[in-house]
């Protein structure tokens, strides 16, 4: 089996970048190669499915056969990749030899798993994919506690899920405050207070010791300085890991993540990087719309014309209705932030680059999410302005 272009892996790179290569060329042969079932659906929208009423059948938009008809395309299901021979081009998989002209790895990242003490640790959950989501909601129909452990951007946006869904739920986290470490400190003392004001318990700086196993299906709990409890169930949001077995194995050059030029291609020519593998000059961006981008991009360069992938500036909308928040990251720390609105139902932070005070990033939130376009037009037109000089 040989096809023109394969992409190891189905989620949003995968089948974006299948979608827009379809646009530019009706005929090539594409495949996607998945140890998923392959079918479609928008990933983000798992961390705030519950409240909504979306049940997992509603998160479903299209089945393999459905997509690979709609796209025209050869999807392989639940297939495994076990190794990469890149000097002859061929996957070898659990359904036999896959070989290929251009190769992408779309494989995304992992939930990092907490080391954690305990005969429980075992039962922690975390979320991935829809398969990770339906388990979840298995789970929930006999549960009414549930403690999160990761106070980022998954754990935040699940604990308002869970907690908009009738769930007792608790957060908890080394860090001092939820989205530390996307969020400037006033920023964050704001969506702490969001998320508690809907019920959500805190307990923030302090790590779990250990989770045992309680009865009638129960976990227990325990954290630094006496906090903990008995729940039902467990998840782990702790944070995204590349996956990169596959290319270290093969020897393509890793960092963080999978190394990649601007145009998304690895080490090895006709091998490229997608998604929340790819480390693109450097940078994790493991985000919906540095995906949307880098998928258009690479569509043009697998399709004969070499395209850079030019990022707008990163755009993080964190689904916590609790406390709406838009966060436009600095590429870097170099800086310092300030308050340039500050109101009980509105914030707006500004981050502003040393020595010469460019406009870098913005935090917006409440209110004040509503000038998320405007702030992004003019990140953009500070960011042309550097790349021009």
């Amino acid at each position: 089996m040989h096809h023109a272009i394969v992409i190891i892996g189905s989620g949003l790179a995968g089948v974006t970048l299948a979608r827009e290569i379809r646009r530019i060329d009706r005929e090539i042969d594409v495949a996607i190669v998945t140890a998923s079932a392959g079918e479609h659906y928008a990933k983000p929208a798992l961390s705030n499915a519950l409240a909504a009423g979306r049940g997992v059948e509603q998160l479903r938009l299209a089945d393999a056969a459905r997509l690979a008809a709609d796209l025209r395309i050869a999807i392989h299901p639940r297939v495994t990749v076990r190794s990469l021979d890149l000097e002859a081009r061929r996957l070898d998989t659990s359904d036999g030899a896959i070989g290929f002209d251009q190769l992408v790895l779309a494989v995304g990242a992992r939930q990092r798993r907490p080391d954690l003490a305990g005969n429980g640790a075992d039962q922690v959950m975390s979320i991935n994919d829809l398969d990770d989501y339906a388990a979840m909601r298995r789970r929930l129909a006999a549960a009414s506690r549930v403690a999160i452990v990761g106070a980022g951007l998954i754990g935040c946006e699940f604990a308002n899920d869970l907690r908009l869904g009738g769930f007792g739920v608790e957060l908890y986290d080394v860090a001092p405050a939820p989205l530390a470490r996307l969020l400037p400190a006033m920023a964050s003392q704001r969506m702490r207070r969001g998320l508690e004001d809907i019920g959500v318990g805190m307990h923030l700086g302090s790590a779990i010791l250990g989770i045992e196993r309680g009865t009638a299906h129960t976990l227990e709990l325990v954290a630094e300085g006496g906090a903990g409890g008995r729940y039902d169930l467990v998840l782990s949001a702790t944070g995204l890991q590349p996956e990169l077995r596959l290319a270290r194995e093969a020897g393509l050059l890793t960092g963080a993540g999978i190394r990649t030029d601007a145009a998304l291609a690895t080490s090895h020519p006709g091998v490229f990087a997608l998604g929340d593998c790819a480390e693109v000059h450097g940078r994790l961006l493991p985000y919906v719309m540095p995906i949307l981008q880098g998928a258009r991009a690479l569509a043009r360069t697998l399709t004969g014309t070499t395209t850079p992938v030019d990022y707008p500036p990163v755009q993080i909308v964190v689904k916590t209705p609790a406390c709406p928040t838009v966060i436009f990251p600095p590429a870097r720390e170099r800086g310092d932030w300030s308050v340039l609105h500050d109101a009980p139902d509105s914030l707006q932070l500004e981050h502003r680059e040393a020595p010469d005070g460019r406009l870098t990033g913005v935090v917006l939130q409440g209110d004040a999410v509503r000038e998320r376009s405007r702030l992004a037009a003019r990140l953009a037109e500070f960011a042309s302005c550097r790349a021009a000089a």
